[in-house]
């Protein structure tokens, strides 16, 4: 199986939102979809979805047109999607009906992703007690930002989707629902799922994905597997932590200072032979050196770079 995005293109009047955008997933795994607030990824990911009309281009799974009513995929929408006044249960049902998951599966599943995400207690409430009132089963809008997250997610994931596209779905999560989810998304990988993520968090990025787009205004500024992207820029970032001054060495060697930290100084080198030479240099001026680091620059620093030279050619 594979998906296959091909120049999709989407305009609103004389602005253009998403300019042919084109990737590819030809085997299973996560695809990034990076990019600003309003650079163009939800609606990206609402035409391949067809919930949004394209302009031009194509979107193919297998070779084929892709048509979501027909195929299994799961969505998780960055907005929340749940009705606030209908029961959890209900609602789960619902959209496991729509998928064509029958009843009796769906509340397997349910019962299944209910004790994975720990939400078993809006969904399943307490025996009655003689003498109390029986609670009622809980709504949408009883729960906090981060479990109307979780059932969003088992939603997308009661039909066992071949498909998997995930808006955000680490947004508003405290870092222990943050394990949960990056642990069922990893699951889900092991499980031979295609996966397309959207994300602000580059470390989430970086930890799952090996091939990605940045957009900025709608155009893929930067695509490509990212550990080669990273390779490309070679290790240039270093960073140095001593027990005494070194300020006239860093002079000496005229280098930008990116970062300067309790932690250590991060400066920007043109090549390895370059941090070298600064290295020797502390080591004869009997520098003790506590950190020496020098490493590929990060997603997030690539991303800000890509995104900062875009709007500044624009």
């Amino acid at each position: 199986m594979s998906l296959e995005v091909k120049n999709l293109t989407k305009t609103y009047g004389t602005k253009t939102v998403v300019d042919n955008l084109s990737f590819e997933l030809k085997e299973p795994g996560v695809y990034a979809l990076l990019g600003t607030n309003g650079a163009g990824k939800t609606t990206s990911i609402r035409m391949i979805l067809g919930m949004l009309a394209k302009d031009s281009g194509d979107v193919l799974w297998n070779g084929k047109q892709m048509e979501p009513m027909n195929m299994n995929v799961g969505y998780l929408a960055e907005e929340r999607g749940l009705y606030p006044k209908y029961t959890l249960m209900d609602q789960l049902l619902y959209f496991a009906k729509l998928k064509g998951v029958d009843r009796e599966t769906a509340k397997k599943r349910i019962k299944y992703w209910a004790e994975r995400l720990e939400v078993e207690e809006y969904l399943y409430p307490p025996k009655k007690v003689k003498g109390k009132k029986p609670e009622k089963p809980k709504t949408a809008e009883q729960l906090s930002k981060g479990n109307q997250q979780k059932i969003q997610l088992m939603a997308a994931l009661l039909s066992e989707p071949e498909l998997l596209i995930l808006d955000e779905p680490l947004s508003g999560l405290d870092p222990v629902n943050t394990d949960l989810f990056k642990g069922i998304i990893r699951e889900e990988i092991e499980k031979g799922k295609y996966l397309i993520m959207s994300s602000h968090q580059m470390a989430t990025i970086e930890e799952f994905c090996k091939d990605i787009t940045i957009l900025n205004r709608g155009k893929a500024v930067l695509q490509g597997d990212l550990n080669e992207i990273k390779k490309g820029y070679g290790r240039v970032n270093m960073m140095v932590k001593c027990d005494e001054p070194f300020a006239d060495i860093i002079e000496k060697h005229a280098l930008p200072v990116v970062n300067d930290t309790p932690d250590g100084i991060q400066l920007k080198v043109s090549s390895e032979e370059q941090a070298s030479a600064f290295l020797a240099d502390l080591l004869k001026e009997n520098k003790r050196v506590i950190r020496f680091e020098l490493r590929e620059p990060s997603l997030h620093e690539i991303f800000v770079e890509k995104a900062g030279a875009a709007n500044e050619e624009e």
